[in-house]
């Protein structure tokens, strides 16, 4: 896991793969919780009888912002950064998503420094991250995450 104190230990390490999360297995009650929690009840994902004879995919699948939604849990898995008054997640960019997750695929992430800017005080850090599919060629998805950190000073 890489220790981040400062900007300035951000800016050492621009363009250099950060780390690899560890593998986190994607569960129906997962995918079901988070179907209540954004209304989105489509069969694919919560319905594993109809996904079975239905779908494609011969089982349920995650939504495509479940996965989404893990990144900073994977990004934690990789990097600490401390000295920090807060951390927020500003956006993300070129954000495509290539596979589906099937229910109890395991996942992990990932992820290349691409920048790291003083901003007068509050660092902007872009992540370019990849989630990939235990045992799939194809990644989950692939976009650069942004970050912004405030340091303790």
């Amino acid at each position: 896991m890489l220790v981040v104190n400062s900007f300035e230990e951000f800016e050492k390490h621009v363009g250099d793969e950060i780390g690899i999360s560890p593998y986190l297995k994607i569960t129906q009650e997962q995918i079901n919780t988070f179907a209540d929690a954004t209304l989105d009840h489509q069969w694919i994902h919560t319905d594993p009888d109809r996904a079975a004879k239905e779908g494609q995919f011969g089982t349920t699948i995650a939504h495509g912002y479940l996965t989404l939604s893990i990144v900073p849990y994977h990004w934690n898995q990789i990097i600490q950064v401390n000295n920090l008054k807060m951390m927020i997640n500003y956006g993300i960019e070129n954000l495509r998503f290539n596979q589906p997750v099937r229910v109890n695929d395991e996942v992990r992430m990932k992820a290349v420094l691409k920048s790291a800017v003083n901003l007068r005080g509050t660092i902007k850090v872009e992540v370019v991250t990849t989630m990939e599919i235990k045992d799939n060629p194809k990644s989950a998805f692939s976009a650069t995450v942004v970050f912004l950190y405030h340091f303790d000073q």
